[in-house]
Parts: structure tokens; sequence; C-alpha cells
């Protein structure tokens, strides 16, 4: 593997020898590492200033660093997984091993997802377009002093592009394999004094990669439109409004599954054997399921997802302190049919609905900076309401249809304050404090089995009364070196299993005591950086995939919690430029945790302890203590690009390149193994031109690799869902 890692980025160094001797620098060279002003602790500031572990994507290196959709940030992100589970649209993501593995779509992240500010508490609302951004913050380690919302494994912020004061038009056009195609524009600037506007818009079309063994169907095709459009007014000198809206659609196919092994359909004869191609799958919606769902027999598994976002942003200068407002509404519908026995059988095949609505309030009130002391006191409100529930065909049940429904009503409101003291010119006190009061309520009837109610309708309640917070120390070795070392509280929410409501009684919060420190430093007259962490994490009802026993019903998975685990490791990233043009950058991270408390309930030992029909009176537990947690030990990312000049031509070659450790899948009881991806492109324009044309691969040495696995079909050999291979194709961009 490490000889793929080393041709790509020979093949990068190889072209930065191989460019002609007149070859000289050009305003697109990279001659030192550029101050990169970010909003994390909301306020501008340098990225190096910010005494917090943070990764950074520009938004105009989406493309070349193959960052599609969010899962995709990932690979270019220590200590970051964001997977969609069992290749469904619902992303979950997971920073230091802080995360949770769950299909539904009901329960808080223990990550925060921001869209210019506004939180995105339900992470199935973040699978559409990513679009006309200017960049992505990744926070790692808990959040709470700072943002809307309570998080145990830190913040993922994305900052679109905010109207320009000059008239601007651009657009990328993308093609490439299996007729995927990429159209993306915006038109930006003055509408009347003192008004700015910007309208982007993307669509992506095609790319079915897959296909059906039986059929020979194509599976994978994208069918995604959005549209934002940004208002930046001067309603006064000192009052400022920025206004947004972003509509969005998907309507792509979904991912079909791989059988690892030979399977036997319940109640058949028929054995299909394992899949040994790539891109082969399976499916088939059953007449039943079809109708339930509104779908033909004959559809591909997909989504027919559709969401508003509405965001009003006032800013006042009120001459001691900046007041800020932001008033939020978003709207979100999920409709998604996935088969994840991978056959035409319908052995777990399954359709989700919901229907969300989020209204939000912030308000902050800031110090300008300029003196010692450097404070921010703030309150957040939210009021969502989420129904929505599942429909499903399960190999256990007969086929039968199988429905959870459910009504979620959730209420919060948080205070918080950030604040940082100058003790000296080099040492500053860092302290924040929040509290947080959060109500939870899930009616639901259960789950129907062929039709028949669960139950009567019951409502279950959880609340949260929490106080979380930061405290630390930075000290500035040098004007270009920040040391910072600090203790955290995070805390993430209960909330309700509703994949099995059978019993909803609610899991309760997790929290995290988060121990960290760092360094931040620029070197070689700001040629090279270096930033590293290590961290500490003392988990405390960690939320787990689990499983409970109803007297009556028997076995039912449930989202559990751990008494006590915990987490330790660190990350290290580089950049460098060594010489004009040539810009080198690695990142790696390792963690490492385990259980240090837990009795897990043993399923097959309580199965043939009590009657096969019930009642399951005895619970056999098993002693989980000592035993790792499941994620990836090891990540490791890089990229190495060149910008030259060659016969009045503007050049740049670039590659990346990211390890992932093998997983333990705990609903397959399966090793995914560990893999490399390694992406490449070329580009050129004239010089001082504003066009460029490219071409990209990616996915370059077309390696196998898996995101999840399942056990759903009841097959000793789990079914997976694999990830495409190699893709080539050819970019235009333009910019007047």
């Amino acid at each position: 593997m490490k000889a793929l890692l080393f041709g790509a980025s020979g093949a990068v160094l190889l072209a930065s020898l191989a460019a002609p001797v007149q070859a000289q620098a050009t305003q697109e060279q990279a001659t030192r590492l550029d101050e990169i002003v970010v909003t994390a602790q909301r306020r501008e500031e340098a990225a190096q200033d910010v005494g917090q572990a943070l990764s950074l994507i520009a938004g105009d290196a989406l493309e070349e660093r193959a960052v599609l959709v969010i899962n995709d940030i990932e690979n270019v992100v220590p200590n970051m997984e964001v997977d969609s589970q069992f290749g469904g649209g619902q992303p979950q993501f997971r920073i230091r091993g802080i995360g949770a593995r769950e299909y539904s779509s009901n329960n808080a992240s223990t990550v925060g997802v921001y869209v210019d500010e506004v939180a995105h508490p339900y992470t199935v609302t973040t699978q559409g377009a990513l679009f006309d951004l200017a960049r992505i913050e990744v926070l790692r380690g808990p959040q709470g002093t700072l943002y809307g919302r309570n998080t145990t494994g830190g913040a993922v912020n994305l900052v679109t592009n905010a109207p320009t004061a000059d008239a601007r038009v651009g657009a990328l056009v993308e093609y490439g394999t299996y007729d995927r195609a990429k159209v993306e524009g915006y038109i930006s600037g003055p509408i009347a004094p003192g008004l700015l506007g910007r309208l982007a818009a993307v669509a992506e079309q095609g790319g079915a990669w897959q296909y059906n063994r039986d059929t020979g169907e194509e599976l994978g095709d994208l069918d995604k439109t959005a549209v934002r459009g940004r208002l930046t007014w001067d309603v006064t000198e000192a009052l400022t409004a920025d206004l947004s809206a972003t509509w969005s659609q998907d309507r792509s196919d979904g991912l079909g599954f791989r059988l690892l092994g030979p399977y036997t359909p319940s109640g058949s004869t028929t054995t299909i054997p394992a899949d040994t191609a790539w891109r082969i799958t399976g499916w088939e919606l059953s007449p039943e399921l079809a109708a339930v769902s509104g779908r033909q027999v004959g559809d591909n598994p997909g989504r027919d997802n559709e969401g508003l976002d509405l965001s009003a942003r006032l800013t006042a200068d009120l001459g001691f302190a900046d007041l800020t407002s932001i008033t939020a509404w978003q709207s979100f519908e999920r409709d998604e049919y996935n088969d994840w026995d991978g056959t035409r059988f319908a052995e777990s095949d399954v359709w989700f609905y919901n229907d969300i609505d989020v209204f939000s309030q912030e308000l902050r009130l800031a110090s300008q900076g300029g003196g010692r002391f450097d404070w921010l006191v703030g309150a957040h409100y939210a009021d969502e309401a989420n129904d929505g529930g599942f429909v499903t065909q399960f190999r256990g049940f007969g086929q039968t249809l199988i429905e959870t429904a459910y009504e979620q009503d959730v209420e919060a409101i948080g205070v918080f304050t950030h604040n940082s003291y100058r003790l000296t010119d080099r040492l500053s006190l860092i302290g924040g404090l929040r509290y947080e009061y959060e109500e939870r309520s899930l009616t639901s009837a259960g789950t129907a089995v062929g039709g028949v109610p669960g139950g009567p309708e019951l409502r279950y309640d959880t609340d949260l009364s929490e106080v979380s917070g930061r405290v630390g120390l930075e000290y500035e070795l040098s004007d270009d070196a920040l040391l910072y070392a600090g203790v955290a509280r995070g805390v993430k929410s209960g909330g309700f299993t509703t994949y099995n409501a059978t019993s909803a009684t609610p899991f309760k919060p997790e929290i995290v005591i988060a121990y960290e420190a760092g360094l931040k430093s620029d070197w070689l007259d700001d040629r090279l950086r270096l930033n590293a962490a290590v961290f500490f994490y003392d988990y405390t009802d960690q939320q787990v995939q689990g499983l409970e026993y109803d007297r009556e019903v028997g076995r039912l998975g449930k989202i559990t919690n751990v008494p006590e685990s915990h987490i330790l490791g660190g990350e290290i990233e580089l950049t460098w430029v060594p010489v004009d043009g040539l810009t080198i950058s690695q990142s790696l991270g390792y963690k490492d945790g385990e259980y240090d408390e837990y009795d897990a309930i043993d399923g097959a030992a309580t199965d043939a302890a009590n009657p096969p029909d019930g009642p399951w009176d005895i619970i056999i537990t098993n002693d989980r203590s000592g035993e790792q947690l499941q994620f990836p030990p090891l990540t490791y990312a890089g990229a190495v690009s060149y910008d030259w000049l060659a016969a009045g031509w503007d050049w740049r070659a670039e590659t990346n390149y990211s390890y992932r450790d093998e997983l333990y899948s705990v609903s397959s009881s399966s090793i995914i193994d560990d893999y490399w991806l390694v992406n490449a492109s070329l580009s050129t324009g004239p010089a001082n031109a504003n066009w460029r044309v490219g071409l990209w691969a990616r996915n370059l040495f077309d390696e196998y690799y898996e995101e999840t696995r399942n056990g759903f079909n009841g097959s000793a050999r789990p079914t997976t869902s694999p990830r495409q291979g190699r893709t080539v194709g050819v970019r235009l961009t333009m910019d007047f």
C-alpha cells in the first residue's frame, strides 16, 4: 500500500521537476502559508490563534480533494468518521471515537453540524449537495460555550460564500465516468446602495455504477438540485442584516449491498452465490411495501428528500459590544427506500419517512476585542417537531410488513458564556460555562405487525438539565507559536430508540470530561505549519447499540448506556511549502479506547435460558469491561500540489491520499478491512485568465473498500455496502 502512496506523490513531484526551466512564480503559486480567518469561536480570528484542535477545508479545494458529500470530510480530517448508516441517507458523525451508529432520524448528533451558524440537529438534513462554500471548519472536542447546542464530539461548521461588493459570475461544469455530470454556478454583487446579493445553484445527475445481478438494471444515479439566495443589507451604519434561503431536493438512487457469502432466502431452496464482482447487487420492491411507500414495484432503492432552510442574522454595533441575533426555520421531508439484504427477496427491505420542522433563535452579545478581557454571553432556544417512522419487511417476521410510527417534540433552551482574560502579554485564561434545559417527548403506539397495532398509544418523556463548560490556558511561546491546555465537560442529549418502539423507554444523556493539550505553530518564515494535540476522554453513560428484553415480546434492539469508558489519542497536522509553488500537507490521527464498566446482555445465552415463546424472565449478561471500543484506531491523510507557469499557461498538479484502519463491525460481527484512497488532478489555463480546465481521477488505484456491514438477513456471512471504484473526468471552471 505504501507503494501506491509514494507512487501518487511521486507523480506530482516528477511534474514539478519536469516543468520547463523558464517556469517562474505566478500569483497563484504558494510562496508561504496564508493566514486563514475563521469564525469557529463566533468571532473573526486567525485559525492559528484558536486554542482548540481545528481543521479547515477551503471551499475551492472541495472538488480537488474529492469532498463531494459531507461524508467525504472523513478523508481529510484526522480522527474523524462520517458514514451513511447501512448505505442509507442517514449520516453519522464521529470525532475522536465520540459518535453514534444508528439509522433512525430522531436523535441528536454527538457532533454539531452548523450551516452559517444555524444548527442542524438532525443529521439526515445534511446529506444533500455541498455547494458554494467558503470553507468547512471542523472543531474537535466537546462544544457548548459558543454554539447553539451541546455536543460531546465536536462541531462541523459549513460557511457559505457571502455576497461580494463587486459584480461576479462563476460556474463549474464537470463530467465523468458512468455519465456523472455536475453543473454549479453563482451570480453575486450589488443590487442597490447598501444591499448586496448572491444567488447560487447546483445540479448533479447520473453516475449509476452498480447493477442488478438478476435484471442488469443500473443503480447509483444522482439526482440532486439545490438553490441558495443570500442578501446582505446595511440597514444603518451600525446594523447589518444577513438573510439566507436554501431549497434542496435529493431524488438520488440508494446504495446497493453485496453478498459476502452464499445466501439462502427464508423459505426458499434457491441459494444465491457470493458476489464476486465489485458492482453486483440486487433488489426488488414488494407490492406490499410499494403500496405503503407510494412507489412502483420496479423502482430502485433511493430517496425523495426535500428541504427548505430560512435564516435571518442581524448584527448591531452597540459601541461597547456587538449584538447578534440569528432566527432560523428548517423544514425537511425524508422519504427513503433501502434494500439491506441485497437480493430480490423481501428479507430486509425498509422505507423511512420523516417530517421535520425546527425553529431556533439565538442571541449573543460579544465584546469587540482589543483589551485584556474578551467576553461573550448568549442564549439559544429551539423548538423541534419530528414526525416519522419506518416500514420494513424482515426475515425474522416472515416478510410481514412491520411499521413503527412516532411523533417527537423537543424544546430546549441554553444560556452560555465564553471568556478570555490576558493574565500577561503571553498568557491567557480561557473560561466558558453553559446551562441547558431540554424536554423531549415521544408518542407511539409501538410496532405494528401485519397491520395489527402494537398496543395503545403511549407517551414517553425525558429531560436534560446539565451544566457544561471549559477552562484552559493559552501561552504564546512566540508570535508564531501557541501552546494550549484545558479541560471541558460536554453533554449529549438522551433520547428514544424509534426503530423498535415496542418499549420506547428513553436512554440517558452521555457526558464526556475531555482533557486536551496542543501546539499551534508556524516556522521557517511562514513556510512550515505544525499543529498537534493530545487528549484523554473520561466517558460516562456512553450511548451504544445494545439489547433489552421485554418479558412478553422478547429481544429488542435498543440504544443503551455504558456506565464508564475512556478514549485517548492525538493528532498531528503539518503543511509545508519547501519551494515556491510546491505545497505538502500531512495529517495523522490515533485513538484508543475501551469499556471500563459494562455488563451487556448476552442475547444468545438469554434466548437459550428462556422458553422459545417466552416469557423472558431470565436475563444473562456478559462483563465486557476491558473490551476495545469500535472505531478505526489510525487515520492518515495527505496532499501534494505543485503550481507552475509554462508557455504562458498556469499549471497545477495535485494528488491527495488517505488511509483508514480496520474496523470491527458490531452489527455483522466481522472485520471491515483497512484501505487506502488516492485521488489526483491536473488543471491548466492561460495565465491571468478567468477560466481553467482540468482532468481528475478519484480512487485512482481502484481500491475496494467498504463503509458498513450488516447481518439483517440472518446469513452467516453479512452483506456489505461497498464504495465506488475508480472514476475519471474533466472539469471546467470560470469566474468573471
